[in-house]
């Protein structure tokens, strides 16, 4: 197999300096993106779902809008309105595309939670956005346990059967239906609401408008995952992720691109997803690097993979041994791409840029990238520094609008004319970007962001701690595990049947992910003179010397 020429960017340099932004007074993704190709080529493949069972449903444009429209008109008429906010939690089911189109093209501010979230994770999320309402499916319906009804939630709707006050949403085909009774939705209006995890307190609040993911994807999917109306791509994340926005909403459609999605429930199967790839002729594929890990350890030439042309990863740096693998077996180089929850691809290995391995690229178009100082000031090519997006006198379209209720951290990501990423790297002579690390304490683990303050609070609700303060440690396999240092109560000794213990606690009372693969009891923690965790003590503590 051979790499195919880049069909979008030919010339890095060229593009660049040619791109500016789209500024639309009006935007709304369904209606000027969906609702275009569903017009010029409603027959199109815009969905094909599978699941482990072999199950398939396909979608055309045509589909998706009539759909879309159905579930705008569903939820009207239940009295959700433009503006209100509804969390949607469910797995990678049609009916979450159908219903988060359906938000988009009734001004519905939609929040996506992942359905590994427990119920204080999701009390908390319910509270801290004032959300109107909950969507889920039957399967999820367990993680809303001592919450329906007891909050200032209106509408619960549920996709299969549920008890009351839940609500069934029908999916019904929209056919008829007509979408002059929603109204144009302003450009700046917002959109979509991510809670992303910081290093103190509960996740933050991180507020998209309808351009800034809607039309700031263009980027994504253009020109980093290179994508065309003939391509079937498949991005593999779950839908509570900023990544699935990336890679399974607003990135392929952008570009008329079909969007595949593989269902699963349980552990990551390697070879099923191969077989996968091979039966659904995907040719653009985006991986994180936990399960490009696991890709290349099956034996790759057992799979008929020539149908991908375009191969890409992001989340975390990827190992130089995993690329040189699917390389050596798909002639394909993994290309690597930067970006937050709160932007879109502000940093990538573009197609027509010559890869170099462990870099993350060269900045997108549309976006001035820089490594700057605490001043705020460019470092000297080679030196380490602050990630910064430049947001003065031009603000670029494909970033988020702020922190929601969180003016400090609105203030602590800002620089001068910069918003500062809170990750560092180093920019060599030729312009490309080669990761460092995070500037603060927040852990990157399976492609997951953790705050330690997540898990210090789930531990500190056992009885048998008295302290804890939690960091990342280096994994080769997953980026970073999460390692606690837990200072016991009184009466309490230390065991490797307590630290299962915990280890437990901590999966039965937040999200899975999020527990601390390694315990290690202490005495004491390193603090500040006013009492805060020094984390960087105990990383530095971990390090050879």
């Amino acid at each position: 197999m051979s790499p195919a020429s880049p069909r979008n960017m030919s010339d890095y340099e060229a593009v660049r300096r040619s791109f500016q932004w789209e500024r639309p007074e009006h935007f709304n993704f369904t209606t000027d993106v969906i609702d275009r190709y569903a017009a010029e080529r409603p027959e199109s493949l815009a969905l094909l779902w599978s699941d482990e069972a072999g199950r398939e449903r396909r979608f055309t444009f045509a589909e998706l809008k009539q759909r879309s429209l159905h579930a705008a008109q569903f939820l009207s008429s239940l009295g959700i309105r433009r503006g209100d906010r509804v969390f949607i939690l469910m797995p990678r089911v049609p009916e979450w595309w159908f219903v988060v189109l359906g938000c988009i093209r009734a001004g519905i501010v939609f929040m996506p939670g992942t359905p590994m979230l427990t119920p204080k994770d999701i009390r908390y999320r319910l509270s801290a956005s004032d959300a109107q309402a909950v969507i889920s499916e039957a399967s999820c319906l367990d993680r809303f346990e001592g919450l329906v009804g007891n909050g200032r939630v209106e509408n619960w709707v549920a996709v299969g059967e549920a008890p009351a006050p839940w609500v069934r949403y029908e999916p019904g085909s929209g056919t008829g239906a007509h979408g002059s009774s929603f109204g144009p939705t302003r450009a700046e209006d917002p959109m979509l609401i991510y809670f992303t995890s910081g290093t103190t307190g509960m996740p933050k609040m991180v507020l998209h408008t309808q351009a800034s993911y809607g039309l700031g994807h263009q980027i994504t999917g253009r020109y980093w995952l290179d994508l065309t109306p003939e391509d079937r791509h498949l991005t593999l994340s779950d839908t509570g992720w900023a990544k699935c926005a990336w890679g399974k909403l607003f990135g392929p459609w952008s570009q008329g691109a079909c969007n595949v999605v593989y269902d699963f429930r349980g552990r990551f199967d390697a070879a099923k997803v191969l077989k996968m790839l091979e039966r659904q002729k995907v040719t653009t594929f985006c991986a994180p690097p936990t399960a490009w890990r696991a890709l290349v350890l099956q034996d790759l030439s057992q799979f008929d993979l020539s149908s991908i042309r375009h191969a890409v990863s992001a989340g975390e740096p990827l190992n130089p041994e995993v690329i040189d693998s699917w390389k050596k077996a798909t002639g394909l180089h993994i290309r690597e791409g930067y970006g937050q929850t709160e932007t879109v691809m502000v940093v990538g290995m573009f197609p027509s840029l010559e890869p170099r391995v462990g870099s993350m690229g060269k900045p997108s178009p549309g976006f001035t990238v820089a490594v700057i100082d605490e001043h705020g000031q460019e470092v000297p090519t080679g030196q380490e520094g602050d990630i910064a997006v430049r947001v003065a006198p031009e603000r670029p379209v494909g970033l988020f609008q702020g922190y929601l209720g969180d003016e400090a951290a609105n203030q602590a990501c800002r620089r001068g004319d910069w918003y500062v990423t809170g990750d560092r790297a180093v920019q060599d002579a030729d312009g490309y970007l080669w990761f460092v690390g995070r500037a603060d304490d927040v852990i990157k683990t399976s492609g997951y962001r953790v705050g330690p303050f997540e898990v210090e609070s789930a531990l500190l609700e056992h009885a048998a701690v008295a302290e804890s303060a939690v960091i990342g440690v280096a994994d080769e396999r997953i980026g970073q595990r999460i390692k606690a240092f837990v200072v016991l109560a009184p009466g309490h000794t230390p065991s490797p049947e307590l630290a299962m213990e915990l280890q437990e606690h901590v999966k039965r009372i937040t999200a899975p992910y999020k527990y601390p693969r390694e315990i290690e009891f202490v005495t004491e923690l390193p603090k500040t003179v006013s009492g805060k965790i020094r984390r960087a003590e105990l990383r530095g503590a971990l390090k050879p010397a």
